[in-house]
């Protein structure tokens, strides 16, 4: 196999790795932006469940119970958003950015406080995360020169990664083609249609944050349980942040939003590769300049290439029935 061949396949898996945590908190985020509830708070419900997720699965040995943590302690902090923005009509940013700097912070404090190692949870051993997984016929198709490597290279993930896959045209389906979504996309736009059409829309936006957590969890359990081997101070990264990013510069919608993440997660697995790296006319550039590129990127394309990203008309109005 040639270089240049296997760089590319070695990119494309690097970038889909990347990817699944973006992929599952940007459609977590278009449940509730879609319902009208602005969801900046993707970062600490990402943080809190890979924290419970790595917790749990070291205690209890099992990943599985892991990721219900994770879903749970995602769930729970989505209720929150919920009950600060829904029922008591507060302000969607600060709340979101509350949770954010409220994880930022307790998640550590925690991991500090039960296992005493730094602010984070020992390192999860085998058994105790996700381990890729060998679709059919890989042992057959290893045996095929080229062939064999890109297959090779596609069966090598864990069941998160296929997850996250399978949850964009699901969710395509679940916005488009099911009453749910008819109405979730409803109470985005105009709330008081709805409300008048005898739907309570506090139920249906609490309904899109249950949807909205789940995902979370996934993206959470991902970072700790499968993507690494445990929790870490600050592991997110940014990655809601990106995530949120890539939900407008994908206007809101399932497969644009699928691909901003992917060119996300492309050029963050590009620096990875570029780090150390002399470059021809610039030589070798600091470690540092390259590390911004998924940053300065989002930056760019949401500042001048976006085009006009039209949002939920509703999204960031707290609903006040008239009487």
């Amino acid at each position: 196999m040639s270089d240049w061949l296997l760089l590319i396949l070695t990119m494309i898996d690097a970038t889909v790795r990347v990817a699944t945590p973006l992929v599952l908190a940007a459609l977590a985020g278009l449940f509730s932006e879609r319902s009208g509830i602005v969801d900046v708070g993707l970062e600490g419900k990402m943080l809190g469940a890979a924290f419970a997720a790595a917790a749990v699965a070291y205690v209890t040995g099992s990943p599985w119970l892991g990721l219900v943590a994770a879903i749970a302690a995602a769930t729970a902090l989505a209720m929150v958003h919920g009950l600060a923005c829904i029922t008591f009509n507060g302000n969607q940013v600060v709340s979101g950015m509350a949770l954010n700097i409220l994880m930022a912070g307790l998640a550590p404090t925690l991991a500090f406080a039960w296992f005493s190692q730094g602010g984070q949870t020992p390192l999860l051993g085998p058994g105790r995360r996700f381990e890729p997984i060998a679709l059919p016929f890989a042992d057959a198709f290893a045996q095929i020169p080229v062939l064999g490597e890109i297959y090779g290279r596609i069966t090598g993930h864990n069941i998160l990664v296929y997850a996250a896959a399978v949850s964009v045209p699901l969710v395509a389906w679940v916005i488009y083609r099911t009453r749910f979504g008819l109405r979730l996309r409803a109470v985005g736009e105009n709330p008081s249609a709805v409300d008048t059409a005898g739907i309570f829309v506090g139920a249906l936006r609490y309904r899109a944050l249950l949807c909205n957590g789940l995902l979370c969890g996934l993206a959470g359990a991902y970072l700790s349980t499968a993507h690494g081997a445990g929790f870490v101070r600050d592991m997110t990264a940014g990655k809601g942040y990106l995530a949120l990013a890539a939900l407008i510069f994908g206007k809101w919608k399932p497969l644009p939003t699928l691909l901003a993440c992917l060119l996300f997660a492309f050029t963050d697995a590009l620096q990875a590769r570029l780090q150390g790296v002399s470059l021809p006319v610039l030589g070798q550039v600091p470690v540092q300049a390259i590390q911004a590129l998924p940053y300065l990127l989002t930056v760019l394309l949401l500042a001048g290439f976006v085009g006009r990203a039209m949002a939920p008309r509703a999204i960031g109005i707290p609903y006040v029935k008239e009487r």
